[in-house]
């Protein structure tokens, strides 16, 4: 039917209609990629952060960009092309909030396998292909799960028992924050100090895995990460 179809209507203002080696290629990269790029954002990705709007974004950028290599690729762009979307998607800042390190990081693996599984020419093997997505997923998901590295976040205290922040009662500025935050503290930073309004800016460090709380989101005021 497509055959009768397509040797019916060869082509539409110089532009075939239908070319079926070309479409199934389409479809078995894309769907290779998406799977790829579903088990890292949903399965590893997502189990640590819960954060559903990079879920969402991140699954959208990789559909975008696959298909816009893809069907780009015939213009011989390729290389350049590939670097002007990294140089693009590295300087992106949204207007609510800068993305994070982490998030930028797993912006540029879906930007960066949606790319080669698009634009990897006939040169390339499926094997090296599929190798290269099972060795970035790998990675990642190891990397994700390591247990012996400790996660140091921290949280920003305005602090106005302005007589402790001095290097001679440091432990007991130490006491006191780990009282008032409920914090197993393991190092502050002093950013800076108000004395007009009596108020100092302190950086209080901890260890996720040594806190006590029965879940993260019992957390009632906002940590920052360090990854």
């Amino acid at each position: 039917m497509l055959a009768i179809l397509t040797n019916a209507v060869p082509e539409l203002f110089g532009v075939e209609m239908f070319k079926l080696d070309d479409f199934l290629e389409l479809v078995l990269r894309f769907v290779f990629n998406f799977v790829t790029i579903l088990l890292i954002v949903r399965y590893v990705y997502y189990p640590k952060t819960r954060r559903r709007d990079f879920l969402f974004t991140f699954i959208l950028i990789s559909v975008v960009v696959f298909l816009l290599c893809f069907l780009l690729e015939s213009v011989k762009l390729q290389l350049g092309f590939a670097l002007g979307l990294f140089a693009v998607f590295g300087i992106i800042r949204y207007r609510t909030t800068q993305i994070p390190i982490k998030e930028m990081t797993y912006l540029f693996i879906v930007i960066g396998l949606s790319v080669v599984n698009a634009l990897a020419n006939k040169k390339v093997s499926y094997a090296e292909l599929l190798f290269t997505n099972v060795a970035i997923l790998s990675i990642t998901f190891f990397i994700e799960r390591l247990k012996t590295l400790e996660n140091e976040s921290f949280t920003v205290v305005l602090y106005e028992n302005i007589d402790l922040v001095n290097p001679a009662k440091k432990t007991e500025l130490l006491n006191d924050l780990a009282e008032r935050t409920g914090i197993k503290i393991s190092r502050i930073e002093i950013s800076n100090i108000d004395y007009m309004r009596d108020v100092a800016k302190i950086y209080v460090y901890f260890i996720k895995s040594r806190q006590t709380w029965a879940d993260e989101d019992d957390l009632d005021y906002r940590t920052i990460s360090n990854e």
